[in-house]
């Protein structure tokens, strides 16, 4: 099983210090959250909370993903950078290509492009998206995203998105690795006909357990049984050794962990407390699975 270090949430100015504590203390990688903005009020309630309520608020700091990774890429030598979760559905996908053509260049293809559709309707109308028909869209940008990154020149008619010959470079040298986030079964055969992964955000053990089993199923109705899948988890009811070895038997491969709230430390604390934390869950845990 590979740890993944979570810094959501975190002043920007710690960013690149936490990611050199996580490669030198056995992290694989580093997870980004992506939020465009606070809006005062909103339209639909958050999905992944039992109130339906943010655990943020307007002042809670979200540094774009993308220009983050760059930044602690800079920082590090090893360790992996992804995003969980950019919101695809209310982004253009030939900027976007732009972009993480960029990253993954300037990290040295040390970046997996964690993605879902997004969840607030004024994060698609107030960027100039219909919230309507997200799902179709979504799919076809990350057709879109596929094929410019695989580098050439390329062409896409479709029907949310239509453009002629065009190449982007440099394109990524590796495959950019793509992880579909999203607990809808709509979110889920996408993960299965699109994904090199599932990202999901906090889920409760056997909730987990039965999703990587639906996804299995979805896997194989693709033809994908046998193909290489990462089943990304943010458990929040299974620590410590034993728990994540429990993890790993029903199929997670990567844990995701922000070890400083292990510690009762807050988001805002301070980056020592949090270095610490690290060093702490590394030789507690990832020594010990």
């Amino acid at each position: 099983m590979k740890f993944t270090l979570s810094v959501a949430l975190s002043p920007p100015e710690q960013l690149a210090e936490l990611a050199r504590c996580g490669e030198e203390n056995g992290f694989s990688s580093v997870a980004l959250p992506d939020s465009l903005f606070y809006s005062e009020e909103t339209s639909a309630q958050y999905p992944y909370t039992a109130d339906g309520n943010r655990f943020w608020g307007p002042e809670t700091p979200w540094v774009d993903p993308l220009v983050a990774t760059t930044w602690m890429a800079a920082a590090t030598s090893t360790i992996r950078f992804y995003t969980s979760v950019l919101k695809l559905g209310s982004r253009h996908p030939v900027v976007l290509a732009r972009q993480l053509g960029s990253v993954a260049a300037l990290t040295g293809d040390r970046f997996g492009l964690g993605l879902g559709v997004g969840w607030l309707p004024e994060e698609f109308e107030w960027c100039g998206v219909p919230y309507a028909g997200r799902g179709k869209r979504t799919d076809e940008a990350i057709e879109v995203l596929r094929l410019i990154l695989g580098g050439g020149m390329v062409d896409y008619h479709g029907e949310h998105f239509d453009f002629g010959k065009l190449r982007m470079s440099p394109a990524p040298r590796e495959h950019m690795p793509f992880y579909i986030g999203g607990h809808s079964p709509a979110a889920l055969r996408r993960a299965a006909r699109y994904g090199d992964g599932w990202s999901s955000a906090m889920m409760r053990f056997e909730e987990l357990r039965e999703t990587i089993d639906r996804l299995r199923e979805l896997l194989a109705e693709q033809g994908r049984a046998d193909d290489p899948f990462e089943f990304q988890a943010v458990c929040v009811d299974r620590f410590g050794a034993d728990g994540y070895r429990q993890q790993a038997e029903i199929g997670v491969t990567d844990a995701v962990v922000v070890p400083w709230v292990f510690d009762g430390l807050g988001f805002d604390a301070d980056v020592s407390s949090k270095k610490d934390s690290i060093k702490k869950f590394a030789d507690e845990t990832i020594a010990a699975v």
